[in-house]
């Protein structure tokens, strides 16, 4: 497991940052979760009670099976991994692990009662929703809101900072640096109200979702309201009607609402690294960081750029996983099976990105000189506020007025400005109105 020979750099030169992610989508871990769910199906069996299971269990034997997923180990891990090379089946494997164990204990009319009834999609389909409920709400959503408690404070810190817009990349009407921040905040918190609205959600119905068998070896049973029941005790909602497998779309959606919150930070990224570009921020010397191998200057906004390539990953991942996902052939085909096990990639790409993005943000500092240098000196961007205040005073053609005066000139200076106001044939109280005005007090709300 040296991470040099990784050929992810997820698991190689990133490992550091997303190794908290093994407890959640590595092959140990799905392994754990699925044993997990056949352990916890089995307890449910007993507390039904069902008939042949009536009496089984105790304090004691419901002890014994929680302990078997507490102290599931990397041994039992590879037992099972053995017995999935040998019978080629990776649900079933861990089914048959399971009931070894009972054998161990003699409790051999009991172990018949494993997955009983169930298909592999029973256990699959419950598995991977908790995976990625616990991963969202134990790493990701966590560094999101970390991020956002950032951001806020940044743009509380720099609301006073008045700085010119751009708009196509040219110079506009100034706006608040903390406000330009405030944005990004809005659209996050909007899409993470959305995303934890989505429900993790599973499928529990046996081979084609109709109960089949379970039904047929015990009519007498409510088996809709036992898997709703069983499903809601691991976090999860029950899907009513499904084929042999869940059809995704839930998972579709949080993959969507995720990706557009990516997208968000890769717009914030982008923003910041021309802000540095313009000399707007200056980013703060680490000690022997070198940022070219043989120009000795160089300050990179590398964090920017490693949080804009790495969402860029998740994003095309996150993408095929909600087109593909909820398409399948019929009641059934396995396309859905080697995708589904990459839905931890693009959760470790966010992460990588969420992490550089923190790291660059930490670094800013603002370079407010030559910030209101441009101010100074680029009055034509108050065009839009002086031609405003002559319509409503009813000036002939103000808006043509300040565009012979101004458009592609610049560079403007304020006594150009003083000039051109005092030539405007207007009364002295709209002329005081239109001096008052300045590229350090033009920024709106």
């Amino acid at each position: 497991m040296n991470p040099l020979f990784q050929i992810s750099p997820i698991d190689g030169r990133y490992h550091s940052q997303t190794q908290v992610l093994e407890n959640y989508f590595s092959e140990f871990a799905l392994i754990k979760y699925r044993l997990t769910v056949e352990i916890k199906y089995f307890i449910a069996l007993c507390k039904l009670p069902l008939p042949e299971l009536d009496g089984f269990l105790n304090e004691e034997r419901e002890k014994w099976l929680i302990s078997i997923i507490d102290n599931f180990s990397i041994n039992d891990a590879e037992e099972i991994k053995t017995i999935e090379n040998d019978i080629r089946h990776d649900v079933k494997a861990v089914e048959n692990w399971l009931r070894i164990q009972f054998d161990k204990k003699k409790f051999q009319k009991e172990k018949e009662f494993i997955h009983f009834g169930l298909t592999s999609q029973d256990i699959n389909n419950t598995a991977f929703p908790m995976m990625m409920r616990d991963a969202w709400i134990k790493v990701l959503n966590p560094f999101i809101d970390d991020l956002l408690k950032l951001l806020n404070e940044l743009s509380e810190n720099w609301w006073q900072i008045v700085m010119p817009a751009r708009t196509h990349g040219q110079l506009a009407s100034p706006t608040r640096l903390g406000k330009e921040i405030a944005v990004f905040i809005e659209r996050l918190n909007n899409q993470l109200h959305l995303i934890n609205f989505i429900p993790f959600a599973g499928k529990f119905g046996g081979a084609v979702g109709n109960f089949n068998a379970h039904i047929a070896a015990y009519p007498e049973i409510n088996w809709v309201k036992f898997s709703n029941e069983f499903l809601n005790s691991l976090g999860l909602l029950r899907l009513q009607f499904t084929t042999q497998i869940e059809h995704y779309d839930y998972p579709a959606a949080f993959f969507d609402t995720l990706k557009r919150i990516n997208n968000i930070l890769l717009d914030l990224s982008r923003d910041m690294w021309l802000y540095i570009m313009l000399d707007y921020f200056h980013l703060k010397i680490v000690k022997n960081e070198v940022g070219s191998s043989t120009m000795p200057h160089k300050v990179n906004p590398i964090d920017f750029e490693n949080a804009e390539g790495n969402l860029g990953l998740a994003n095309n991942i996150l993408k095929h996983l909600s087109d593909k996902l909820p398409i399948s052939r019929l009641q059934r085909d396995l396309s859905d099976s080697t995708v589904i096990r990459n839905i931890g990639v693009p959760f470790a790409h966010s992460l990588i990105a969420y992490d550089s993005l923190m790291k660059g943000l930490k670094k800013l500092e603002v370079n407010k000189s030559t910030i209101d240098g441009d101010l100074d000196n680029h009055w034509e961007i108050i065009a839009e506020g002086i031609q405003t205040i002559l319509r409503r005073y009813g000036y002939p053609n103000p808006y043509e007025t300040l565009k012979q005066f101004t458009r592609g000139k610049s560079g403007l200076k304020q006594e150009d400005f003083i000039n051109f106001i005092e030539s405007l044939n207007v009364s002295d109280e709209i002329k005081d109105k239109l001096l008052a005005l300045s590229p350090h007090t033009y920024c709106g709300i």
